[in-house]
């Protein structure tokens, strides 16, 4: 199905109606009843999301999945999906996609319709991992061997089963682990017919996933200019309109809140990527340097210029792994000197479980961690709050017996009558010991992996072409010169950076990425110039161990930071409040960059 301009071109129209386990329940049925889609697309798995319904599985082997997709979502707008004909896309299988599909197909069958669910199959290799261990499987970010207790491993399947699913007459297609863009790749591989080599078209429809699987972040969502973002209550979710040549609309539903246009959205691009000129996917190499963002009209853009390259021969595997446990104690400490009090409440309390440990005849723990929150602790030295008069301590604790952690949780309480005055807190009993399930990742070729679907009881196994592609190198920039004499000889004064370009940051394990946009295309020279590998280095440099790598996106004029070792551990491995890295972003916005007096009254000081 799809929809037909007046000009006789095929458009086809997809809603993002997820971007992670946990996003409104207004997204389906704002998009649903905009009469505006052909398909609702939704994007649940992050990595963390893995551990989670891991440990969901441990305790209810029935689960494993999404619940929210069919209680929440799917509940919500099943008749009218049913009766407009639209088609459903969705990684909400999770762990378990089966236990998902059988659950929808109680709903569906409760409400007296007749819709056929596909179920892709082939992403778990757990199977596999024993004998992975013995050959000496590395993990892909640490370069260790992947521990013996390894309790998941998925590999990231692409488009082809999906788009084989729904030609084959699925009505609802159900996967687990896939790379989030697929779920949209799908339908568009499906509908225009893009044969496997078509990476220029295969490129824009991922471009195109990658733009709306995080929901509300594509239509003014985290944008860095917050303020101008109306109506956030009813944020409008993202729908695509796309074309046979790859280049596509967002837009979003008529009367909702909001912002569509070409900075958001830019932003949206960088997230979560490293070289924008090799973005790997399993049905493609992306190259999104060129990428153009125009606006159309009020709340409209269109997006253009991604080019594709011949895959590689594997799929990235995203495994889980069991490491013992965690507890994190928090205490609301209020009064003069409050940061300097909380460090010492929690310093005290690692103090004394440590001796209870010991006469215990237990080990210690296996690492701690200590923020206090409302000192800007996220910040390091460039914090403004050491005088902060109310903070949060928060103190983490990891240990491989859970014994020891259910003692740690005991001491949290005694500091409200034996310590710092001041200490208090909103109640809610001592911190609960959660399983520590940490994130992996490895490479496995595509011929290892055996992908199919199945459909009415019918398993069909899926072909998965072997294209022998490697990635690029990264592209040199081509940087024009920096500014004319008559700039520099005019004086020159310094701005934070929030004044000269937006920025957005994110994840993918251990590293994070920041991508910056210039507000103005001419001063993305200045930027290349001032904003340094090295500089952002020292900036972040209590936070990170790794170095720092920066691409060039003349299309957008922006540049993109990919920061290594940057997010202790990243996802649940991580201690940190902001184990994402969602912050890193406003704190590079505020770093001095020395400008021309010229830049200086176009910015606005």
């Amino acid at each position: 199905m799809s929809s037909t301009e007046a000009s006789g071109e095929k458009i086809v129209r997809i809603g993002g109606a997820s971007g992670f386990w946990g996003d409104s329940r207004v997204a389906a049925p704002q998009l649903v009843r905009s009469g505006r889609i052909d398909y609702l697309v939704f994007d649940y798995l992050a990595e963390t999301t893995m551990a989670i319904l891991v440990g969901a599985r441990a305790k209810k082997p029935e689960l494993g999945y999404a619940t929210d997709f069919v209680e929440v979502a799917m509940r919500s707008v099943l008749n009218e999906v049913a009766e407009a004909g639209i088609k459903v896309v969705s990684n909400a299988g999770g762990i378990n996609p089966h236990g998902c599909a059988k659950a929808l197909a109680q709903l569906i069958e409760a409400a007296g319709l007749h819709l056929r669910i596909a179920v892709v199959e082939g992403d778990d290799v757990n199977a596999q991992v024993r004998d992975l261990i013995a050959a000496g499987q590395l993990d892909m970010f640490t370069a260790q061997p992947l521990p013996e207790r390894v309790l998941s491993a998925n590999a990231y399947l692409g488009a082809v089963p999906i788009a084989k699913a729904l030609a084959a007459g699925a009505d609802i297609v159900i996967t687990g682990r896939c790379v989030d863009s697929a779920v949209t790749l799908g339908p568009l591989m499906h509908e225009f017919g893009w044969a496997a080599t078509d990476y220029d078209s295969l490129a824009g429809g991922s471009l195109a996933g990658h733009i709306i699987e995080c929901g509300c972040q594509a239509t003014g969502g985290l944008f860095t200019d917050w303020q101008s973002v109306p109506g956030w209550a009813t944020m409008g979710y993202p729908i695509v309109e796309c074309r046979a040549d790859g280049s596509f609309s967002l837009t979003k539903p008529e009367g909702t809140g909001g912002l569509v246009a070409p900075a958001p959205v830019a932003e949206q691009l960088l997230y979560e990527i490293g070289d924008p000129g090799a973005y790997a996917l399993p049905d493609v190499i992306c190259d999104f340097r060129e990428v153009t963002i125009e606006a159309e009209g009020e709340h409209r853009v269109r997006v253009a210029g991604a080019r594709g390259l011949a895959p590689t021969d594997g799929y990235k595997v995203s495994a889980t792994a069991m490491q013992g446990f965690r507890a994190a104690g928090t205490l609301v400490i209020v009064g003069i000197d409050a940061a300097a009090k909380a460090e010492r409440t929690a310093a005290a309390i690692l103090e004394r479980t440590r001796a209870l440990l010991a006469e215990s005849g237990l080990a210690d723990f296996s690492a701690t961690h200590v923020e206090v929150l409302g000192a800007e602790a996220s910040y390091g030295p460039h914090s403004r709050a050491r005088g902060a008069r109310e903070v949060m301590m928060r103190v983490v604790a990891d240990h491989a017996d859970k014994r020891a952690l259910e003692l740690f949780a005991r001491e949290i309480a005694p500091a409200g009558t034996s310590w710092s005055p001041g200490t208090t807190g909103p109640g809610g009993g001592r911190p609960s010991v959660a399983p520590l399930i940490r994130p992996l990742a490895f490479m496995l070729h595509k011929s290892a992996v055996e992908v199919s679907f199945t459909l009415a009881d019918h398993r069909h196994p899926v072909t998965i072409e072997l294209h022998g592609g490697v990635l690029p190198p990264p592209g040199a920039a081509q940087v024009l010169p920096l500014l004319a004499p008559d700039d520099e000889a005019a004086g020159s004064t310094t701005l934070p950076l929030i004044r000269l370009a937006w920025a957005r940051s994110g994840d993918k394990g251990n590293l994070s990425n920041i991508g910056v946009i210039a507000r103005r295309r001419e001063w993305l020279p200045l930027l290349w110039d001032r904003l340094t590998p090295a500089r952002v280095r020292d900036w972040f440099a209590y936070l990170m161990q790794g170095e720092v790598e920066r691409f060039w996106l003349p299309g957008i004029g922006a540049i993109n930071f990919l920061l290594h070792d940057a997010l202790d551990g990243g996802g649940p491995a991580s201690h940190r409040l902001d184990p994402l890295g969602k912050g890193m972003a406003q704190m590079l916005l505020e770093m001095p960059i020395e400008v021309p007096a010229a830049i200086a009254r176009e910015a606005g000081a």
